[in-house]
């Protein structure tokens, strides 16, 4: 349901911005503003769910979600955007960066051995991309209901946001309904996290900082903006691209899990994020925007295969009620990273229609999995050091 209307909601977002005539700084810092607040308040959240109960907190999220639509689709006013992009959950970007994710993270951690972990987070993984694709591709359908009843099409890229925050409420009750055995038990640690595990989980939140510090330069909204005034592509045309794109990449998933049981977590996450940073950089290159596109359709088979397989590895190595600390840890750094990258990017292409911004990510992102594969290629998870 989350995936459904976040991937309404990136590629409705920057055409909504562009017609109530922003420019592209102002854009980005709607873009910056609602990283920025998501990574502060899932901060919050992490560090503190151990304490608390994590279906509460869930429940609570819910209805900041319901808030965050409605208000967003009612309001016009550049600051009055702003500021709810930034205290909301509106997500700018194909991943998952919000309050849910290290709680959802954490209480499906909590089902399954250490051999089917990965698996069951590539079928998470598979199910979000692949709704969140056909969110993409249904991403024209309000604005084409409001022409076709006589209205303007802003009326139907509010509508889009009015939807968004309806959607939370059907979260509610799926969150209600979940199984007992999934409820993650409260505890009385001092400290989110153990001595032992602290180290580890702040170098891979430093080194997933450096991923999504390039990620920033390229999120939906951002690339969006760029095929609008390059190849000036229309919102139901890229949601068809985005949805081609999502397809690959939510079936790559599965792809993942069986890479990873042979060559383990880390080279999979490794092996196959540069392939993708280096077809992105091709898009860039590319003569016309047929190659354009078609490139970026085939580097979303690669793009997020690293996903679920970087959920599972920072499960693997850290205890139990550690792990909502360690989701929040390890994410919020990557939301912090990502947050200003799209203020910098929408100022480039106010200067020129090239893709500098692509480019800077690709790059960042080679950089990061080769200080992965040098750091962690030796820590190994239980199922594969079992097998040693």
């Amino acid at each position: 349901m989350r995936a459904f209307v976040d991937g309404i909601a990136y590629v409705v977002l920057p055409a909504f911005l562009l017609h109530l005539g922003f420019s592209g700084v102002q854009i980005g810092a709607v873009v910056t503003a609602s990283l920025l607040g998501s990574a502060a308040l899932t901060l919050a959240v992490g560090v503190s769910a151990h304490r608390f109960s994590i279906e509460r907190l869930l429940a609570y999220s819910s209805w900041l979600m319901v808030v965050t639509g409605i208000a967003f689709g009612l309001s016009t006013p550049f600051i009055v955007l702003l500021v709810i992009a930034a205290v909301g959950t509106m997500n700018p970007s194909a991943g998952d960066v919000s309050v849910f994710l290290p709680l959802e993270q954490a209480t499906l951690s909590a089902t399954v051995t250490d051999s089917d972990r990965t698996s069951v987070f590539a079928v998470f993984n598979l199910v979000g991309s692949l709704v969140g694709a056909i969110g993409a591709l249904c991403a024209g359908i309000p604005i084409w209901l409001a022409t076709s009843m006589g209205h303007d099409s802003e009326v139907g890229r509010r509508a889009a946001f009015v939807l968004y925050g309806l959607a939370g409420l059907l979260l509610l009750a799926i969150y209600s309904r979940l199984s007992p055995a999934s409820r993650t038990r409260t505890t009385k640690a001092d400290s989110a996290l153990g001595t032992e595990s602290r180290k580890t989980v702040y170098t891979l939140a430093a080194l997933f900082s450096l991923d999504s510090f390039g990620g920033g330069f390229a999120t939906q909204a951002i690339f969006a903006l760029w095929v609008y005034r390059r190849f000036d592509l229309s919102p139901g045309t890229l949601g068809i691209i985005f949805f081609s794109a999502g397809i690959l990449s939510a079936f790559s998933s599965l792809l993942a899990v069986r890479v990873s049981r042979r060559i383990g977590l880390v080279r999979t996450m490794v092996f196959t994020h540069i392939p993708a940073s280096v077809l992105l950089a091709a898009v860039v290159l590319a003569p016309n925007v047929w190659w354009a596109m078609g490139l970026f359709i085939l580097r979303g088979l690669l793009s997020q295969m690293d996903v679920p397989v970087r959920t599972s590895y920072v499960m693997a190595v850290v205890q139990p009620h550690e792990r909502a600390a360690a989701a929040s840890i390890t994410n919020v750094p990557r939301s912090l990273a990502s947050a200003l990258p799209p203020l910098a990017a929408g100022w480039m292409l106010d200067q020129s229609n090239f893709a500098w911004p692509l480019l800077i990510c690709a790059a960042c992102k080679i950089t990061y999995d080769l200080l992965l594969l040098m750091m962690f290629r030796n820590v190994r998870p239980p199922e594969e050091a079992a097998k040693i």
